[in-house]
C-alpha cells in the first residue's frame, strides 16, 4: 500500500481533507498549534505528514515540497492511492499587484502557468486551470465567518523562481490578470481535474515583486495564521 514517497500502509490514517503547505515544517507547526490528538504518519524524505482533529474534524496536514513536480507527485498519490478527496494548498506567494501587502490573504480561483505539466501528464492543453468551485466557496465562507479579508483572483504558477528573461509584469500580470506568483497550484488543479477530486489554494503574501518588501524564512514558516485558520475551518 505504501508508495515510493509515502510510507503509510493504512489509507485510513489520512483524513479526507489534506492541508498542504510547501514547507514540511509549516505542516509540523499547523499540527502542533491547531490539531488535537495528532500523529506523525509520514516522514519519508522528511516530507512530514500529521493527522489529527480540528473542531472534531479529522484532518491531515502534509508538506508538498517546492514546485509542480513535487506537489504533482504527492497530491497524485494522496488522491489516487489514499482516497483523499480534498487538498487545500496553504502557501506563500509573491505579489504582482501593488495593492497587495505583506500578510494579505489570496484565495486562488484559477492558476495560469507556462508549465507543460498538465499537457504532458494528462493531455490538457490549456494554460489556465480552475480550483474546485465548491472548495473556493467554502474557503470564502470561512473567511467571512472569521472576519478575515481575502482577495479572490487568478494567480501565476511558475516553474522558475529566478526569472531573468522577459517582463513578468507585461507577460503575465497584465496579459492574464495574475495578482501573485507561486509554484505549485497549477499541478494540483490538474491532478484534481484528472482524478475527479477537489483542490483549492489559499496563499499569504510573503513578499512583493513591486515594493521589494519581504518576510523572513521564520515568518513564512510560523506566522501565516489567517490562511491556516480559514483552511482549517473550511476543511470537510
Amino acid at each position: 500500500m505504501a508508495t515510493p514517497h509515502i510510507e503509510v500502509n493504512d489509507k485510513g490514517l489520512f483524513g479526507k481533507t489534506v492541508l498542504m503547505p510547501g514547507d514540511p515544517l509549516r505542516a509540523k507547526f499547523v499540527a502542533e498549534k491547531y490539531l488535537s490528538d495528532f500523529k506523525l504518519i509520514n516522514q519519508v524524505r522528511n516530507m512530514l505528514a500529521y493527522t489529527g482533529y480540528y473542531n472534531g474534524k479529522k484532518i491531515t496536514v502534509m508538506g508538498s515540497g517546492m514546485g509542480m513536480p513535487s506537489i504533482g507527485i504527492y497530491s497524485y498519490e494522496l488522491f489516487k492511492f489514499y482516497d483523499v478527496e480534498n487538498i487545500i494548498r496553504i502557501g506563500s506567494c509573491g505579489a504582482y499587484a501593488p495593492e497587495l501587502k505583506l500578510y494579505d490573504v489570496i484565495i486562488a480561483d484559477k492558476a495560469y502557468s507556462e508549465s507543460t505539466y498538465a499537457e504532458v501528464a494528462f493531455g490538457y492543453p490549456e494554460n489556465i486551470l480552475s480550483a474546485t468551485p465548491d472548495l473556493v466557496r467554502e474557503l470564502n465562507a470561512s473567511a467571512e465567518k472569521l472576519r478575515i479579508p481575502v482577495t479572490n483572483a487568478i494567480i501565476h504558477s511558475s516553474d522558475v523562481f529566478y526569472r531573468q528573461h522577459g517582463d513578468v509584469f507585461r507577460d503575465v500580470r497584465d496579459k492574464y490578470g495574475c495578482v501573485a506568483v507561486e509554484m505549485e497550484s497549477f499541478a494540483l488543479f490538474a491532478n484534481a481535474k484528472y482524478l475527479g477530486k477537489n483542490a483549492a489554494c489559499i496563499l499569504t503574501v510573503s513578499d512583493s515583486l513591486v515594493t521589494k518588501e519581504e518576510t523572513t524564512a521564520e515568518e513564512r514558516q510560523t506566522s501565516f495564521h489567517k490562511m491556516m485558520e480559514i483552511a482549517l475551518d473550511a476543511a470537510r
